[in-house]
């Protein structure tokens, strides 16, 4: 089944992803695929019947950090993802069954067209940001739909822009405004100046989808003033990377704790996003790639803890492009592909 806003997978389509070994079942064999002859909410629902609990969407796109003056890539994130995901044995510590492999966004003709489009321009920055409004016309559509069937998605690939469309999904399918736990350098709570990758939480706010924000890890050198400024003025809060890394005057898992605080405790019936910005994390092949962020085992423990929140509604992975890996291409998709493959199981694991 394929439509305009969603190119659907199928087992077939994956086995040149996969390899083959005598005795052992991989992730790959095992997952759940949407039924290909029936409309998308019916797919869904039986797929829910047959025990799928989570579905795993992938945007492959990066209009959105182009459009944020930043390095582009970020559209090969689910495909890294993939690869490695694919290969992890399937034993008694994954249930297989529960998760849905849906397939990605289609947002083909936007890269395209978006390709030749210089963010140095200002007619073209219009029209990139034009874009990223089209991406987020069809990630809502298509998680709106996943929401609605009652199961959790688990967004992998883009930049974050993609916060913006999710929050919105969420608060339309729940009737009511959600909550956002971010793990990021940046607060990305930038001026409404069009669509871009470092305002997705600021115009999710504006105009209702997103009550309550926390970012944990928020770097205090990288954030504009006016970005803090919009933050405080919507009651939002940080625990930053200097705070628990450089001062030591607190730790990992009391600033998720402090996290957890502000957004109203674990139990409270107000929907939850956890938000991880991959470029938070030291040496991951992202847009803007840092040796000055934390560790894979950090980012594997805040997906662990917030998955375990009974509200906790979406995993979004966000920002790898494993095209920016010093090493070239064919490293980076393998490191960003077992990172994000990672940081997806601790949210599987424990949700």
């Amino acid at each position: 089944m394929s439509n305009f806003m969603l190119q659907t997978y199928q087992a077939v389509d994956l086995q040149r992803l996969q390899s083959q070994r005598a005795g052992e079942t991989r992730l790959g064999q095992a997952l759940q695929f949407v039924n290909p002859d029936v409309a998308l909410p019916a797919a869904l629902a039986e797929a829910r019947a047959r025990g799928a609990k989570f579905a795993i969407l992938g945007v492959p796109e990066d209009v959105g950090p182009r459009a944020n003056f930043g390095n582009g890539g970020a559209d090969l994130g689910f495909q890294a993802f993939l690869g490695r995901f694919l290969n992890v044995q399937a034993n008694q510590f994954v249930r297989a069954s529960e998760i849905l492999l849906l397939g990605e966004v289609n947002l083909h003709d936007v890269q395209q067209k978006a390709s030749s489009l210089s963010s140095s321009q200002s007619d073209q920055l219009e029209a990139l940001r034009a874009s990223v409004s089209t991406v987020d016309e069809r990630v809502t559509s298509v998680v709106k739909q996943i929401f609605d069937a009652g199961l959790t998605p688990i967004v992998i690939g883009g930049g974050h822009n993609n916060s913006y469309p999710l929050l919105k999904a969420l608060s339309l399918s729940a009737g009511k405004a959600a909550d956002a736990i971010n793990l990021d350098p940046h607060c990305d709570f930038r001026l409404k100046e069009g669509r871009h990758s470092g305002n997705g939480f600021s115009y999710a706010q504006a105009e209702g989808f997103l009550d309550t924000y926390f970012v944990m890890g928020l770097h205090e050198l990288k954030n504009a003033q006016s970005a803090l400024d919009q933050m405080a003025a919507a009651n939002a809060s940080f625990c930053s990377y200097q705070e628990v890394f450089i001062r030591r005057e607190t730790t990992f898992a009391s600033g998720i704790d402090k996290a957890i605080e502000h957004v109203g405790g674990p139990s409270l019936d107000k929907p939850l996003g956890i938000e991880v910005d991959t470029d938070s994390i030291s040496g991951m092949p992202v847009s803007a790639m840092t040796n000055c962020g934390i560790s894979v085992a950090d980012a594997e423990y805040y997906v662990h803890r917030l998955a375990q929140l009974p509200r906790a509604r979406y995993l979004h992975l966000a920002e790898a492009a494993p095209g920016q890996h010093p090493a070239g291409l064919k490293a980076g998709m393998s490191e960003a592909g077992q990172i994000l493959t990672a940081l997806v199981l601790a949210f599987v694991q424990n949700h």
